[in-house]
């Protein structure tokens, strides 16, 4: 792991981020992305504003992972961060989500916002539940049959969340919000 580096994304990278978007996709296990989704919108999706991308590569070339974070919401709601993530089924199982995630985690602190929410976890992605709730996330609310699974037909998803900052913090946040 020693040999991995998260960096920012560039326009080189593209072609590897939208194979690996495009494989998950066609799975339909994890993802609400129709298979129709072209070029263009997947590199709208990774590289549109707001959205700031990051890869996990492997000896600066090989693209292994990636994910976006931006604000959950508009306005009064953009001190919350939202992420997405991919990990190339060729490094799946090594710790490269888990590098991802915390990367994220700490470049969402970075950034300001208070906390971080997963509106829509497919429930039979235990691999990736598992490791929120590691990482302190909590499922605070269950869609019932929000996902049409490739294989398993509808099954639920959930809304997980975590805050990133001591909530005191987010009085003095809060109070500068009011004043600006």
């Amino acid at each position: 792991m020693n040999d991995i580096q998260i960096r920012p994304a560039t326009e080189d990278d593209f072609h590897a981020i939208c194979g690996i978007f495009q494989t998950h996709v066609a799975a339909g296990e994890t993802f609400p992305h129709g298979p129709d989704m072209d070029r263009e919108a997947c590199y709208d999706y990774w590289f549109g504003a707001p959205a700031m991308t990051f890869v996990a590569v492997k000896g600066r070339e090989r693209v292994l992972g990636m994910y976006k974070l931006v604000p959950n919401q508009l306005a009064r709601g953009s001190h919350v961060a939202n992420a997405s993530y991919m990990v190339s089924p060729n490094a799946q199982g090594v710790g490269i989500g888990r590098l991802l995630a915390e990367h994220s985690l700490e470049e969402a602190r970075r950034q300001g916002y208070l906390a971080m929410q997963f509106n829509y976890v497919v429930s039979t992605n235990t691999p990736a539940i598992h490791l929120w709730k590691r990482l302190g996330f909590s499922i605070v609310g269950t869609l019932p049959k929000a996902y049409r699974h490739r294989r398993l037909g509808y099954v639920d998803a959930y809304v997980m969340y975590k805050l990133l900052e001591d909530p005191a913090r987010w009085e003095l946040a809060e109070e500068g919000q009011d004043e600006a």
